[in-house]
């Protein structure tokens, strides 16, 4: 494969230590005379401050508030590497905090912490909420994650998303939207199975539900197995997993009402499988692909190995196959949701992200490529269309208006203009940048290694 082909860790690690990071902090405002600073800074500065004190709500017209979101982690579940702490983490919310400006405009501050007790890690949560317009939770231990979502959610007046649930859900919702399309299903009436019940698949089941899928439609898997409601450890669970709990009552066994087995035994009779457990490959077999249904639709979303190759799932059958790699087709990459949904919502001011602002977005990004042509090599939208990225951010806004969350009524086609704008204008800066040597380039050779790569990908 061309990308193994690239040592992209040796790569990163040359070049996070040659750009010292990645963002940083410029003025966007005249500040070179003295009475600029007496503008920006005292004793002018006061008349905002005032106000902002007497209206808390005026520090999103004031401040910066109204564009930057907190990325906040405990790194405690970072990408494959696991519980590494809040200095493994800061590279990873800084690269998010890169995707957020590169792709969606929005600004965004890493803020990664040590607070690994729940209570602790909400109160810091309270405590910065007035300097951010919204809070993207990251690499959270699970079942961790699930409580502190939902508290955050409810006890904070702006936006709160944890991408590796919600993100990883949106983009797996409009993969299987185009998929069953292409395969000539509906997905309210498809059988699917969830390999691993962790964060990306309980929120996916979550949307799958709010979408119109039924619970008995849906067989989750986890390390021990199919969940069922007779489980031995379904009392265990009801106490320290509820979410888990939750999806072994709810779906009482799938459709065959299964009260034991696993992967093998849950795929029988399926139509769509989604993995999103651990590195493979083996987790899932291409024997188990052959026991689906016709033209079975296979996501395998595990980093940086898939739980099956796609090669080995299609010569078992499948029609259709994703997973989160960036160098195969079909990447599910939340980074297609997160820097657009959360430009609509800032943009109208909403208090929060619900999960029908999910499904809006995740029925923008599947409009979007299916309005380019659905193949089985293309049913979800890559990260160089920039053009999705304002449409995603209209659908999230849309929906956040209509559900009476915004503070601020603006339109789809009001949205989809002014994030346009932003995107387009945050492109600009970057490029004029560059060209002005502001930000320096690539080493030659790594240049020359990634023209390689697109090179060979094309051909």
């Amino acid at each position: 494969m061309s990308g193994e082909r690239v040592d992209w860790y040796t790569i990163s690690r040359r070049l996070h230590r040659l750009y010292e990071g990645k963002i940083e902090v410029i003025p966007k405002v005249p500040a070179e005379r003295q009475e600029d600073y007496a503008i920006w800074y005292t004793p002018g500065v006061a008349g905002p401050a005032r106000e902002d004190a007497e209206d808390p709500e005026q520090t999103f017209h004031n401040t910066w508030r109204w564009n930057t979101v907190a990325v906040v982690s405990d790194g405690t579940r970072v990408l494959g590497l696991g519980s590494i702490g809040p200095e493994g983490a800061l590279p990873v919310m800084e690269g998010k905090a890169l995707l957020f400006k590169a792709l969606g405009g929005v600004d965004a501050i890493p803020l990664v912490h040590r607070a690994r007790d729940p209570g602790k890690f909400l109160e810091l949560l309270e405590l910065v909420e007035p300097s951010f317009g919204g809070v993207n939770l990251e690499d959270i231990e699970s079942p961790k994650c699930f409580y502190i979502l939902e508290e955050a959610r409810r006890r904070l007046d702006i936006p709160v998303w944890h991408d590796d649930q919600q993100g990883t859900a949106t983009v797996t919702l409009a993969g299987l939207i185009n998929a069953a399309k292409l395969t000539g299903r509906s997905l309210r009436e498809m059988r699917i199975v969830l390999v691993g019940v962790g964060a990306a698949n309980v929120a996916l089941y979550r949307l799958l539900r709010a979408y119109g899928v039924p619970a008995g439609n849906i067989v989750a898997v986890d390390s021990r197995g199919v969940l069922h409601p007779e489980r031995s450890d379904i009392e265990e669970l009801r106490k320290k997993n509820p979410w888990k709990y939750r999806i072994a009552i709810e779906t009482g066994g799938g459709w065959r009402g299964l009260r034991g087995g696993g992967i093998p035994e849950a795929l029988e009779g399926a139509d769509a499988v989604v993995a999103a457990s651990r590195p493979g490959p083996g987790v899932l077999k291409p024997e188990w692909i052959r026991r689906m249904n016709r033209d079975p639709i296979v996501f395998a979303e595990a980093n940086p190995v898939p739980e099956i190759w796609p090669w080995e799932a299609k010569s078992a059958g499948a029609r259709v196959v994703a997973t989160g790699r960036s160098d195969l087709p079909n990447q599910v990459n939340n980074s297609l949701a997160f820097p657009s949904i959360f430009r609509g919502v800032l943009d109208v001011r909403a208090r929060t992200i619900t999960d029908e602002m999910a499904i809006a977005a995740a029925e923008e990004l599947a409009r979007f490529a299916e309005e380019r042509g659905l193949r089985e090599d293309y049913i979800i939208p890559s990260m160089e269309e920039w053009e999705v990225f304002p449409r995603v951010a209209a659908a999230a806004a849309a929906k956040a208006v209509e559900q009476g969350v915004a503070r601020l009524r603006l339109s789809y086609e009001e949205e989809l203009e002014r994030a346009s704008s932003i995107i387009k204008a945050t492109l600009e800066k970057m490029r004029l940048l560059r060209e002005a040597g502001l930000i320096r380039p690539l080493p030659e050779d790594v240049e020359r290694a990634i023209r390689g790569l697109g090179r060979r990908e094309r051909g």
